[in-house]
């Protein structure tokens, strides 16, 4: 796309749902000029118009200007990206410790696996897996050298997946370390060889497993693919901004956590991202342990079987029953996502808090800013000091699609602060001693002061409007860890529809284990985050 046009359309298209935004050019800058969302099933040129007419009737005169009209919406310029659902890895392992390694690996890629190893499963039951309709690669794989418990079954696994091949030649086959060096296995058939990719153990690179991970990751990836998008987009914000930027995105069929560092000189920035199906808002596969952490975050006491037949109803119709208790439930299927995908990423979550936390996805888009900050405040837990924004439009895949990286520094320049909904600041002290009084923070703000007492394991929240900057002078009684530990922690915040949060809980956040003390827990914190009552 270039910039000669007055205005373009962006599209994403998820697993759910589809967001459509029209951005125009008014006194030489690009902006954000309106948006909607619909779901999946709505076709594109539908959802297309029905934005078209809301403008004109908004704006005759400026969508006369800009060419936009209902019956031509079409012909304008667009920007598409697509949330590609998540395709099928079989892995395979010689022994049940190299399996989880290789599934480490695997699952922070945006494959979707199933997995067996010679040390738990019988040849037949290794081969019905990979021969699954749904499977479209196979991984294989053994330490460099293999490990005692391996080794014996490297011919074994070689011989299974080359007769695999053969049966399935559209499979793609990766050998990972050792048995990459059994390709023998791999007959020409036909005058063609088996789709082979040999690539090193999963445990070679730095950080250990990033080699094989490469590899994983660009055979799954495809054009326009929303995920993948995102990261670019999120990388030129962070060079508009010059800021560290972490994305949190969450949608119907996968997950996305990454960490952005531009260079102080100016070159490309340093980005760290994992994208996981394991983090999808509900897994297609519905078992106990999907059920028992989605429970785990309700606020409704809602019992094992209620809860499965609702999370059911949930995957099959999303865009159903979005309101009151329909939306507590996504913001709690959110959260266990959330939660599944910090644990995939602690190398990410080890890092110093960012500057600005982007979230995004569908997951989040029918609950209230103050509840998603909560939210992702329950789960992403560091001490330290954020703000949070949201992609409130979804407009950030679609720009993340254009190729011209100095043309989308141009855009983004523009429509950073329209594509990016300031939620509010997060504060998160650490160390403070349980049921003793924390000390107290004063917020000075550009219309007055705010003071409020700490006391530990509380969530104080502190009206701070968007667009406004302040600073919290905090005095803590015993000391607390803020970016280092002291008694006396200055930090600069920014406020939004949520004000500002100082979050007093444990570090990691610990809830009862009893679920009557739990949801009550919760309950107590969400509270002042939407409108009406808990029931």
């Amino acid at each position: 796309m270039s910039s000669e046009p007055t205005a373009f359309i962006t599209l994403d298209r998820g697993g759910a749902s589809v967001a459509v935004a029209l951005v125009g050019r008014l006194d030489r800058r690009w902006r954000l000029l309106g948006s909607l969302a619909a779901p999946a099933a709505v076709a594109d040129d539908v959802i297309l118009r029905g934005l078209a007419a809301r403008f004109q009737e908004s704006d005759p005169e400026l969508a006369d200007v800009l060419g936009v009209r209902e019956d031509e919406i079409e012909l304008l310029p667009q920007l598409r990206a697509r949330s590609v659902p998540p395709v099928t890895m079989a892995v395979l392992a010689g022994s049940d410790r190299s399996l989880a390694v290789l599934e480490d690996v695997a699952a922070r890629t945006g494959w979707r696996t199933v997995s067996a190893s010679a040390e738990s499963h019988d040849p037949g039951a290794m081969t019905e897996l990979c021969l699954a309709r749904d499977v479209s690669a196979l991984l294989v794989g053994a330490g460099e050298p293999p490990a005692a418990d391996e080794r014996g079954a490297l011919d074994e696994l070689a011989a299974l997946a080359g007769a695999v091949a053969v049966r399935r030649r559209e499979l793609t086959v990766v050998l990972a370390g050792a048995i990459a060096g059994h390709r023998a296995h791999f007959p020409t058939v036909d005058g063609r060889r088996s789709d082979v990719v040999a690539a090193p153990a999963p445990t070679a690179g730095d950080p250990p497993g990033s080699e094989l991970h490469d590899i994983l990751e660009r055979l799954r990836d495809t054009p326009a693919d929303s995920r993948t998008a995102i990261v670019r987009a999120a990388a030129t914000v962070a060079r508009v901004l010059d800021r560290r930027i972490e994305v949190l995105e969450i949608g119907f069929d996968g997950g996305l956590r990454a960490m952005i560092s531009p260079d102080p000189g100016g070159g490309a920035p340093r980005i760290q991202a994992v994208a996981s199906a394991e983090a999808a808002l509900v897994p297609p596969d519905i078992d106990d342990t999907v059920v028992e952490r989605i429970s785990s975050w309700s606020t409704a006491p809602i019992d094992r079987y209620r809860m499965t037949d609702r999370l059911r109803e949930l995957r099959t119709a999303p865009w159903s029953d979005a309101a009151g208790d329909g939306a507590r439930l996504r913001l709690a299927a959110a959260r266990a996502a959330l939660a599944r995908l910090a644990e995939l990423t602690q190398d990410l979550g080890s890092l110093p808090p960012p500057d600005l936390t982007i979230v995004a996805g569908g997951a989040f888009a029918v609950a209230p800013g103050p509840a998603v900050v909560l939210a992702v405040a329950d789960v992403i837990r560091r001490s330290g000091a954020t703000q949070l924004a949201a992609d409130h439009a979804r407009v950030l895949g679609p720009l993340g699609t254009i190729n011209d990286d100095e043309e989308a520094l141009s855009i983004l320049w523009d429509l950073v602060d329209d594509v990016l909904a300031p939620l509010g600041g997060v504060i998160i002290p650490a160390g403070l001693r349980s049921g003793r009084p924390a000390g107290k923070v004063v917020v000075h703000g550009p219309i007055g002061d705010a003071e409020r007492d700490l006391a530990a394991g509380q969530v104080e929240h502190i009206p701070l409007a968007p667009g406004e900057h302040a600073v919290a002078a905090f005095e803590f009684r015993d000391g607390a860890r803020l970016g280092g530990r002291g008694r006396s922690v200055v930090v600069e915040v920014a406020g939004g529809v949520a004000g500002l949060l100082v979050d007093l809980r444990d570090v990691p956040l610990r809830l009862p284990d009893r679920a009557e003390r739990r949801r009550d827990a919760l309950a107590g914190w969400q509270r002042a985050t939407w409108a009406e009552t808990e029931s």
